[in-house]
């Protein structure tokens, strides 16, 4: 990506609030499960050219009892916590030696990965506020004292840097602690015994990574958005039915974004939740037809009646207001603004794979109006036909072999994948679109795990049972040889310092929207 900030759709708009909705989200907010989780070493970070992002992280010694040593100005050390953990650090200190004349002034830097305890956040030079990078300063004016901070941080590493104390004192460190916080309850999950090793460890870092993203909502990331973006929502959805099994959190989050549409009746394309219900002021195409797609799901996964009938006019709304952006042709039309996400890929024409997502949408539209609003269904149908006949007049090649995109007929991975899940080919046809896909590779690839759930996914209805698990083998399990023990939101193999924000310190190493092989594994029964 380059370094210039995304253009969203914005406009001029007013919220219209819901307030039976937001009242309904209130009584669904989750409870979350806390618990103690103590250090379990110190470790030296490293420069190692081998190692993600050139740092690793070695060993030195239990951190179990570290009262015993003691640290002037300038000292430092890194603790690690064993795994990616979600919550509240505390601590105590003690001066040693003379009665402290000055007050300690101590840095803390925590890290998901080791780069971000090994690189001086001085380095960082990308677009995104660095206000996301994790660290604290702080003065403590009477010692001893216990530290509790107030701000929640989502790491594994969390470095110490005594910055000054005085020439009289030194001090030590006590009872160093993270209460955990998630609204996932492991207890509730059925244990995975895999004869495939590599597949059993990626389907517990996958619920891992679901767990520490489950707070009050379904974040897309505990470090950094910290919101509930609606892409991420409908994949942890998934991911969720076969797991934790919370479904009023899911439920919770649909009655937020149905809460607060703009007077168009559109959802946002994400939600701040703190201190208010506020939705963001980024509308995208694509992302609004997942708010109807993850009513879809829910319903498939709980059948709740209720639900489904009090959230269908929101969940059909998003269709129409689709359906009203389509050209003449039926197509929508091409656009530079930030108006449809489908993958952080800056080269990627979004117009063919927008329209496979509206395809996709419509046939589970289609659906639910036969459960809830039968009237609907003349209009629906007629429209996917239209949609339909045109994807295949305008934009299937069947010289190419391939869907094209925009004015320069751009052929992406993307735009194959959701044409294959939108089903807009027969089956047959369909089977061979995704293995000329994986013979040909298009040079528009995918750069997020986002996108690669949808091409195992793709894989899998199109029957190449093996070619799914190869790659969510390879993918997945690049990222586990390479240091994950949660998933990350960006994973390139052939770049691995790719980050759309300008710096991979910035990277979110534990993402929503990477937890979905828990699902895969699951519900297909790799």
């Amino acid at each position: 990506m380059s370094n210039s900030i995304p253009v969203p759709q914005t406009s001029t708009t007013t919220i219209v609030r819901n307030e039976t909705f937001i009242h309904k989200a209130t009584d669904l907010k989750p409870h979350l499960n806390t618990s103690t989780v103590q250090p379990q070493q110190m470790v030296e970070v490293l420069q190692d050219t081998n190692a993600m992002h050139g740092w690793l992280a070695l060993p030195l010694h239990s951190a179990v009892s570290s009262s015993e040593q003691h640290y002037g100005k300038g000292d430092e050390f890194i603790l690690d916590f064993g795994m990616h953990q979600v919550g509240y650090l505390s601590f105590s200190v003690s001066p040693v030696g003379s009665p402290p004349d000055a007050p300690l002034h101590l840095k803390l830097t925590f890290g998901e990965m080791p780069v971000e305890v090994g690189e001086p956040f001085a380095n960082y030079t990308g677009w995104i506020s660095s206000s996301w990078l994790q660290q604290e300063t702080l003065y403590v004016d009477v010692l001893p004292d216990v530290i509790r901070l107030p701000r929640r941080y989502s790491f594994r590493y969390v470095k110490f840097e005594i910055i000054d104390t005085s020439q009289k004192y030194r001090v030590a460190f006590d009872n160093i602690q993270i209460q955990t916080v998630t609204s996932g309850d492991a207890s509730r999950i059925v244990p995975l015994e895999h004869p495939d090793p590599l597949l059993q460890d990626i389907d517990q870092v996958s619920i891992r990574t679901l767990q520490n993203c489950m707070q009050e909502v379904f974040e897309d990331g505990p470090k950094r958005d910290r919101r509930l973006w609606l892409g991420d929502l409908r994949l942890q959805a998934l991911a969720n039915y076969e797991t934790f099994g919370n479904n009023d959190l899911v439920k919770h989050c649909l009655y937020l974004f149905a809460g607060v549409p703009n007077h168009q009746g559109q959802v946002a394309a994400n939600l701040f939740i703190t201190p208010t219900l506020i939705p963001d002021d980024t509308y995208l195409f694509d992302y609004s037809l997942l708010f109807t797609v993850s009513l879809y799901d829910y319903y498939e996964a709980t059948q709740d009646s209720g639900t489904l009938q009090e959230l269908w006019p929101t969940a059909y709304r998003q269709v129409e207001l689709a359906l009203e952006r389509l050209n003449e042709q039926h197509l929508p039309p091409h656009s530079d603004e930030w108006w449809s996400f489908i993958d952080w890929q800056e080269e990627l024409d979004k117009q063919a794979p927008s329209q496979a997502i509206l395809i996709y949408t419509l046939k589970r539209t289609i659906r639910l109006a036969e459960q809830v609003d039968p009237d609907k269904l003349p209009f629906l149908n007629q429209r996917l036909e239209d949609v339909t006949t045109a994807t295949l007049a305008q934009l299937w090649d069947e010289e190419q072999g391939f869907f094209v995109s925009g004015p320069n007929l751009q052929i992406s991975w993307a735009g194959q994948i959701w044409m294959a899940l939108a089903e807009v080919l027969d089956a047959e046809q369909n089977a061979a679109l995704m293995q000329r896909l994986l013979s040909e590779q298009p040079d528009i690839g995918l750069t997020t795990p986002y996108m690669h759930h949808y091409l195992v996914e793709a894989l899998l209805i199109t029957g190449d049972r093996d070619g799914a698990v190869k790659h969510l083998k390879s993918y997945w399990g690049g990222m586990l040889r390479d240091g994950a023990d949660t998933f990350w939101e960006l994973y390139d193999p052939h770049n691995k310092s790719f980050s759309p924000y300008g710096s991979y310190l910035i990277n979110s190493y534990c993402h929503a929207w990477s937890c979905t092989p828990t699902y895969l594994i699951r519900k297909y029964k790799l």
